[in-house]
């Protein structure tokens, strides 16, 4: 039975909706991502598991401060002191896309020390534990740069079907040489046609990033496909063999995802052909959206409002968004410092942000050159609601006083027109 920890995207430099701990000077945000990881690591070590598994995305991006190196590094470290090996996937966030440039996980393949496993070029790692052998096909971010400079192909469309092509073609060939008979993964930092994004991801355009099929990971001999990338945990084939699973983010990085129940993956491969995981929540900060909904002009009415939606909340050290919806007849008299007061318990407030509809604009007419008044008047009645009922009375009524009207004028007046 062989055993490990399948995590990725911590993300260490997300400091968004946070303040400066004035006790350590460092981030309050980063250290939650910190303690995320942390607990992750800390896990590991206390089920004594064979080896531990990052998909990629250590860092927001490939230049993380030294304070962001130190904390990655302290963590990592404890694995190594446990005696764990390691095994690191270069993921897009840790990536330059430069050529010649190193990534910002270089500095582990660096170290003198063994068990660690940085994998920045697709590659086959077989990994002898104390459980046996595993043969783990590690596949970092595809980057477009190398295909641009070795390929006639130039175009981003082009250049991505080529990446998806080229690296599923890849781990084809990498599976035909494993030995079917010892346990084997595929771990990657990849996407999956049929995963779902989630919070910031929304913005992602599937144009820009290399897609694979499932059919194209689970594929004979691997027991179980880790991957990283996307932030929301899911198994991306429910009722086939072997699991696609994304771990997910280490911890939330925006409203997007403050649903979303944050964790890793605890994998075990009891005999060739059997991998089973159990998703392992992690404690973290709430996120929590709270929305009001105003219905009286008075100050004091809409201040109490928010505040009561506010109170049904435990909004303690959480990160909160506000926002009260003020409809077209209402004007706006809230007292902001009374429900920022009633938000000090929070550990951030987003924002306090006014909805308002909007605005409905009314259909207007298709007129023809050739309209007759009476079919004019019609349409114009029918589409006014306190009119319709009485449209067929209100034309009769126009067009009796414009024959009136007619009949009075003189015939000097005609001439003179």
């Amino acid at each position: 039975m062989i055993r490990f920890i399948h995590t990725a995207d911590v993300h260490f430099g997300v400091e968004n909706y946070g303040k400066i701990d004035p006790q350590t000077g460092i981030h309050s945000r980063l250290n939650d991502f910190y303690q995320a990881f942390m607990y992750c690591i800390d896990y590991a070590i206390d089920q004594r598991v064979d080896f531990f598994l990052f998909c990629g995305d250590a860092y927001k991006n490939a230049y993380p401060s030294p304070t962001q190196q130190r904390l990655l590094v302290r963590s990592l470290l404890k694995l190594y002191q446990a005696h764990i090996p390691v095994i690191i996937i270069v993921g897009n966030h840790d990536h330059p896309l430069s050529f010649g440039k190193a990534h910002a996980l270089d500095i582990f393949g660096a170290l003198p020390i063994d068990g660690f496993y940085v994998v920045a070029k697709p590659t086959v790692i077989n990994l002898q534990t104390t459980q046996g052998p595993i043969n783990i096909v590690a596949i970092p971010w595809p980057t477009r740069n190398t295909i641009a400079l070795s390929s006639p192909v130039q175009t981003a469309s082009s250049i991505t079907d080529y990446l998806s092509q080229q690296v599923g073609n890849l781990i084809a060939h990498y599976a035909q040489q494993l030995d079917p008979d010892v346990p084997a993964i595929l771990a990657g930092h990849l996407t999956v046609s049929t995963a779902l994004f989630s919070g910031s991801e929304k913005k992602a355009i599937y144009g820009t990033d290399p897609i694979f099929l499932p059919t194209q990971l689970a594929i004979a001999p691997f027991d179980y496909i880790a991957l990283g990338h996307l932030h929301r945990h899911q198994r991306v084939n429910m009722h086939a063999a072997p699991p696609i699973v994304y771990a997910g983010s280490i911890e939330r990085i925006d409203f997007g995802e403050r649903s979303e129940e944050k964790g890793f993956c605890l994998v075990t491969i009891t005999q060739k052909g059997s991998a089973e995981y159990q998703f392992i929540p992690v404690p973290t900060r709430r996120f929590i959206q709270i929305d009001a909904k105003l219905t009286s002009n008075q100050e004091m009415d809409q201040t109490r409002a928010i505040i009561d939606e506010i109170d049904k909340n435990a909004i303690k050290d959480a990160i909160i968004k506000v926002t009260y919806e003020i409809p077209e007849d209402i004007t706006q008299r809230i007292d902001l410092r009374a429900i920022q007061a009633a938000c000090v318990q929070a550990h951030y407030v987003v924002d306090i942000t006014p909805i308002r509809p909007p605005a409905i604009r009314e259909r207007r007419i298709n007129i023809e050159p050739d309209t007759t008044l009476e079919t004019l008047l019609h349409a114009y009645f029918k589409q006014r609601p306190e009119w319709a009922p009485k449209a067929d009375q209100l034309v009769a009524r126009v067009q009796s006083l414009m024959a009136e009207t007619e009949a009075t004028e003189s015939p000097e007046q005609h001439s003179g027109e």
